[in-house]
């Protein structure tokens, strides 16, 4: 062997190298995303495992290295949840009221012109909340959630429209962490849900059917600030008669304009 010739480096730091690194970070993400679209009683680590395809002892190292980071907390015994890291990025009681009212009177000029129920939601981990809504003038009113309801990211239209912003990595921690309770809401499963996610990401704007309520047709759109961020999702929902494609179509521009009007971006 000449000395000419040069060896690959052999890693002796003991550090991982950049594909180590990368596939390192990788998992872990897909650990913290399964956590964020969690419910707030946390996740246990056979959970994580099943959602993740990560073997136990990987689950558990990455879950060491983000809690010291302060990313992951532990909620209870065996559960984990979301860190004081993420504290800024969630919004408190104070938050969600200052968005209901600043979304109200967006609610309420949607409701005046279509008649129907207007309804915002924000996200909280895989759920949607509602925090706002508007009674129409029409003499048959869906009131399909209170203010306060809370129910799997998708199953709604506002929820849809916000399920369908998502990245896709983050889209399917929430479908994956709502698997179990999917069937509750007129049968509605993983697949469908994914299907209704493409097809709102095709179209522009979401439409819900026979799910949460049976019988009711809804529209929605997700709701961006100034920066960009998706903040909530809005929805109008009625009897599916009331609900005829030119009519979806109406409403979506009605939903936009509003939310223009009161300094909002709707695409």
């Amino acid at each position: 062997m000449t000395k000419n010739v040069r060896h690959a480096d052999k890693n002796t730091s003991g550090k991982p190298s950049p594909p180590e690194e990368a596939q390192t970070l990788s998992r872990g993400l897909k650990v913290m995303d399964a956590i964020l679209a969690g419910p707030p009683e946390g996740l246990r680590v056979i959970a994580l495992c099943r959602q993740t395809g990560l073997e136990r002892g990987t689950v558990y190292r990455l879950l060491h290295a983000l809690q010291a980071a302060r990313y992951v907390s532990v909620v209870s015994r065996f559960h984990y949840g979301p860190g004081e890291r993420w504290g800024a990025l969630g919004r408190s009681s104070k938050q969600r009221e200052d968005l209901a009212e600043t979304l109200s009177p967006v609610l309420a000029s949607v409701s005046a012109g279509c008649g129907d129920a207007a309804f915002a939601v924000v996200r909280e981990g895989g759920l949607s909340h509602c925090i706002a809504r508007h009674v129409g003038s029409y003499p048959v009113q869906v009131l399909v959630i209170q203010v306060g309801t809370r129910q799997p990211l998708g199953v709604g239209a506002a929820g849809l429209a916000l399920l369908s912003a998502l990245e896709d990595r983050e889209m399917e921690a929430v479908i994956e962490v709502n698997a179990p309770s999917l069937m509750l809401y007129g049968g509605m499963t993983q697949a469908r849900l994914r299907a209704l996610v493409d097809a709102t990401r095709e179209r522009g704007w979401s439409v819900v059917g026979n799910h949460a309520t049976r019988g009711v047709l809804a529209v929605g759109l997700p709701v961006f600030n100034s920066a960009g961020d998706v903040v909530a999702g809005i929805s109008v929902a009625t009897i599916e008669a009331r609900m005829p494609k030119e009519r979806q179509r109406k409403i979506v521009q009605l939903i936009r304009q509003a939310l223009r009007h009161h300094g909002f971006v709707a695409y």
